[in-house]
């Protein structure tokens, strides 16, 4: 008789495997007219934005920092690629995204995708609001005549909306299509919500002939497997000085994206790290994808949130969406091309609804003013400009925030001494840094000080040179002024911070937990005792 728990693991194993196959299928629908628009974008055939969304899909899936991202070609990416490909033409295009995918594997192995921690909160909520509002905005484009846009070099621009009664029956078939992803997971749970709502909808437009745009309208997918080859560029010094600026501001931009996609995806999993792996996986899906004729890409914040919210979560579902994405290439595109653009708007509409922080709106109030504005600032900059931009503009104004509220924090508490007679003492409060350097020097009363003036640093930190500089500049003075000064407590990475630079030397061990450094010679530096 077989094992219970062995029949219970297969039934779950069968079930999981439906709902991800399903999911990657969602997800590929979902692909292919991003992937077509942002080919458009970067100036380059469609095929050079599918083969991408498949390469680089596919690879990420496969050995990526996080089960669960979707990864392909982005507008991101795509808006910096445009320039590029008007000037040199697409093979210099994908020279550099070979480049870029070599640049992304160093990130990874020199492990910098640790610093994606470094990443505030308030950065974040502006990130997924601003890329919410993006991927919003994108969708407009499906709401004008197909073939009367055009690409101004920096992007697709210009056309006629649709009006009368097709405007009315697009606009109608989305509402349509974000009711039945609203209804059917109270209904049933055994199709992913999505790709119920693009079935219902594409079988209503094809069974009652529809005049509506669909896919074939904004290009044909049909092609071939993708095939190996090499760049055809000079392998010159110019052709690298050429590449190289736009390869960096790709591979930064596009680990940022992926990096960040990784953290979101790991709150709604539940998972974490992965961060250097994500990098190694990108790098490797570029470099492959460049030698294949794809445009490059990076993770794709819309349909992950489609994959997770359909029920993927291993890495099946991203190989299933990346495969399905090729089999519509090589065998399905008159069918793909028969689903009207309206199911697959309103399937991102309900990706912009739950991306969207909603409860941002209300803790703006509640949080201190400066993470407000933080979030306020991301949020916009990532509208107007991209993602990569928005995130270095946050971290840079929360770091200086922070530094400023350091800065404000330091002070003092002066007293006479119990332990040497005539002293002074003076405990010091808050982290002694490079903002914090000049408060610090205009706490002590040189000229009305006795001559033996004590430091303590029990609730201080000294952090670096300018704290160093400071201690040496204080010392000066008092020592033109005939006295003499003590630094007490320091902790025992800040006694080896002022050791190592030559301030401090160290003559017993009297205290183990707390340095204690005494008499400033302007010769001998800061003469400490302890560690």
């Amino acid at each position: 008789m077989p094992d219970l728990a062995v029949m219970q693991d297969e039934k779950f194993s069968l079930t999981r495997l439906r709902i991800e196959l399903l999911s990657g299928l969602t997800v590929a629908l979902a692909l292919v007219p991003e992937a077509v628009a942002f080919a458009f974008v970067a100036g380059v055939h469609p095929l050079v934005g599918l083969y991408a969304a498949f390469l680089v899909g596919l690879v990420t899936a496969l050995i990526g920092g996080r089960p669960g991202m979707i990864s392909g070609a982005t507008g991101a990416l795509a808006v910096v690629m445009v320039a590029l490909v008007a000037q040199h033409g697409v093979e210099y295009l994908f020279a550099t995204v070979v480049l870029m995918g070599l640049l992304q594997v160093i990130a990874g192995v020199l492990r910098w995708g640790k610093f994606i921690r470094l990443v505030p909160h308030p950065v974040m909520l502006g990130f997924v609001n601003g890329l919410a509002i993006v991927i919003f905005l994108a969708q407009m484009g499906q709401f004008k005549v197909p073939g009367t846009m055009v690409n101004t070099g920096h992007g697709m621009s210009g056309g006629e909306w649709l009006s009368g009664s097709a405007l009315w029956t697009m606009l109608g078939l989305v509402a349509l299509t974000m009711a039945i992803i609203w209804l059917m997971p109270r209904i049933t749970r055994v199709i992913p919500a999505p790709l119920a709502g693009i079935g219902v909808v594409a079988g209503l437009v094809i069974a009652f002939g529809l005049e509506v745009p669909r896919v074939g309208d904004l290009a044909s997918i049909q092609g071939g497997f993708p095939s190996f080859h090499i760049p055809v560029v000079p392998l010159t010094l110019e052709t690298f000085e050429i590449i190289l600026p736009y390869a960096v501001i790709l591979a930064a931009i596009g680990l940022i994206e992926s990096l960040l996609t990784l953290n979101l995806v790991g709150e709604m999993t539940g998972k974490r790290g992965g961060a250097s792996q994500e990098c190694i996986a990108q790098g490797l899906a570029n470099t492959l994808t460049g030698f294949f004729g794809g445009m490059g890409g990076c993770a794709m914040i819309g349909q992950s949130m489609i994959n997770v919210k359909s029920g993927g979560r291993t890495r099946i579902a991203g190989v299933a969406a990346a495969l399905f994405l090729l089999i519509f290439i090589l065998f399905a595109a008159p069918a793909i091309e028969q689903i009207p653009l309206a199911a697959l708007v309103g399937v991102m509409f309900m990706v912009v609804i739950g991306t969207f922080a909603w409860n941002s709106l209300t803790i703006l109030r509640k949080v201190p003013l400066t993470d407000a504005l933080v979030i306020l600032l991301v949020t916009a900059v990532t509208v107007k400009y991209d993602l990569a931009i928005a995130v270095v503009v946050g971290v840079i104004v929360s770091a200086l925030a922070y530094a400023w509220n350091n800065a404000t924090r330091i002070h003092a508490v002066a007293r006479a001494s119990h332990t040497e007679e005539g002293a002074k003492v003076y405990e010091i409060q808050g982290p002694l840094f490079f903002g914090s350097a000049a408060g610090f020097a205009e706490i002590f009363d040189i000229e009305g000080d006795p001559e033996l003036v004590i430091i303590d640093f029990a609730a201080s930190r000294v952090v670096d040179q300018s704290a160093l500089q400071a201690i040496e500049t204080l010392a000066t003075k008092y020592e033109a002024t005939g006295k003499r000064i003590q630094l007490r407590h320091l902790s025992r990475d800040c006694h080896r911070l002022l050791t190592k630079a030559g301030h401090l030397m160290i003559d017993s061990d009297d205290d183990p937990d707390y340095a204690v450094a005494v008499d400033y010679g302007v010769r001998t530096g800061i003469l400490g005792a302890g560690h």
